[in-house]
């Protein structure tokens, strides 16, 4: 079976909902435009941020315990939504939806935010664009999932668990399943687009909750554990040779 770029999805907002994309121009060394370039930092990441900022935005890389994150709070994992023109359009279950221009509007962000976090984690206190895009690595790596071992992994649950709760990049379809974990060292194409495959991605508890009610439907971790004898889903991904990519683009590994 021929495999084929099936989704590509950009979170404009770390861990703050997501939007597919029908193509995208990739360049060398770089991560996927637009992915992660805002993030909400949190009163314990304010300490990090201010030892190193200009104009009062970071102005290096932070780790990804300085911003609000799904693993804190699985209402967060529900929020969906992304650009629409210039303004950023938000949704929740429970709340009203919400639009914004992200370089104006960052306090009202974090107030619609504040009612979906838990009292005892550290609260959101400011949305930061910096230098950095605020993916989890510093390097910069694309997320690459498979179809197939989502569906391996949604019969063997009994389970529906969508691709959301991943939050990867880009989503292949026609791969057998899990044969991405061989893939570590080699160079994959997408179209006209090179890439070296890096790295397994660890996963954490934001996994464990539905991204369409907010709530947690099954320990992820204890499950991967349980099933694979470890806890990635996914693999990272360094470009190489630049280039766009669209959806239904053949991938040849």
């Amino acid at each position: 079976m021929t495999a084929t770029l099936a989704h590509i999805r950009r979170h404009p907002i770390k861990s703050v909902g997501g939007e597919g994309l029908d193509r995208v121009a990739l360049s060398a060394a770089r991560r996927l435009p637009g992915d992660r370039e805002w993030a909400v930092l949190t009163d314990a990441g304010e300490r990090n941020a201010q030892a190193s900022q200009t104009a009062g935005e970071p102005d290096r890389w932070l780790p990804k315990s300085c911003f609000l994150r799904g693993v804190s709070s699985p209402q967060v994992q529900a929020i969906s939504g992304g650009w629409n023109g210039d303004a950023l359009v938000l949704r929740q279950p429970s709340q009203a939806d919400l639009t914004i221009n992200p370089e104006t509007e960052g306090d009202r962000l974090v107030e619609w935010l504040r009612p979906l976090w838990p009292a005892n984690a550290p609260a959101p206190t400011r949305l930061v664009r910096g230098a950095a895009i605020w993916t989890d690595q510093k390097w910069p790596w694309i997320s690459i999932l498979s179809l197939a071992s989502l569906a391996d992994l949604e019969a063997r649950t009994e389970q529906t668990l969508g691709i959301h709760r991943w939050r990867g990049n880009l989503w292949v379809d026609g791969w057998h399943p899990w044969t991405e974990r061989d893939l570590i060292g080699h160079i994959i194409s997408i179209g006209d687009v090179e890439l070296r495959v890096t790295a397994q991605i660890g996963r954490c508890e934001a996994t464990s909750a539905d991204t369409d009610t907010g709530e947690r439907d099954i320990d992820m971790l204890a499950t991967l554990e349980q099933l694979h004898g470890h806890t990635d889903f996914g693999i990272f991904a360094e470009v190489v040779t630049g280039g766009t990519i669209a959806l239904g683009d053949e991938v040849t590994a």
